[in-house]
This record gives C-alpha cells, sequence and structure tokens, in this order.
C-alpha cells in the first residue's frame, strides 16, 4: 500500500510530540507548512524531514510536565475559579 501524501494535524501532532492545537497555532502561523483540503489542513509528507527535528524529548516533556503539575498545586483553586468565569 502506497503511502499517504498528506497526514492530519492529529497524525502530525502524535508524530512529533505535541498537541492538535498547538500544531494548528504553527500552521496557521506560518511555522508549518501546510494546505487546506475543504475545510480542514494536511500537511504534505514531503515537509516532515523539515520539522521532525522539532519533536520534544521525553527529558522535555517531562521537564513540561512537572512544571504543569506545579502551576496546578499553586494556583488551582485560582484556576478552577476563573473557569467559572
Amino acid at each position: 500500500m502506497p503511502e499517504k501524501e498528506y497526514i492530519s494535524i492529529a497524525e502530525f501532532a502524535k508524530l512529533i510530540g505535541i498537541s492538535r492545537i498547538a500544531v494548528y497555532k504553527k500552521v496557521k502561523n506560518g511555522q508549518i507548512k501546510a494546505v487546506k483540503i475543504g475545510r480542514s489542513y494536511a500537511i504534505p509528507r514531503k515537509y516532515l524531514p523539515d520539522v521532525k527535528g522539532h519533536a520534544l524529548e521525553e527529558a522535555e516533556k517531562k521537564q513540561i510536565k512537572d512544571a504543569v503539575r506545579r502551576v496546578v498545586r499553586e494556583y488551582g483553586e485560582t484556576l478552577r475559579l476563573l473557569g467559572k468565569e
């Protein structure tokens, strides 16, 4: 079976280890090249080598996860109150 010419935002996000929203923002900012197909965006496979090096390493993912835990621990109640507004 031949490889697909395009991959979805969700597939790309999983591949490089960031959220779909982060990928979408990078597409909108022009940091990731994508084409609009209908109402969705797709990323041509030919651009994958350009951005594949930007995947987060496990140590970076752990550092981010630890920072999020610390913020939730310290500001959790404030965040909950802001979420109710």
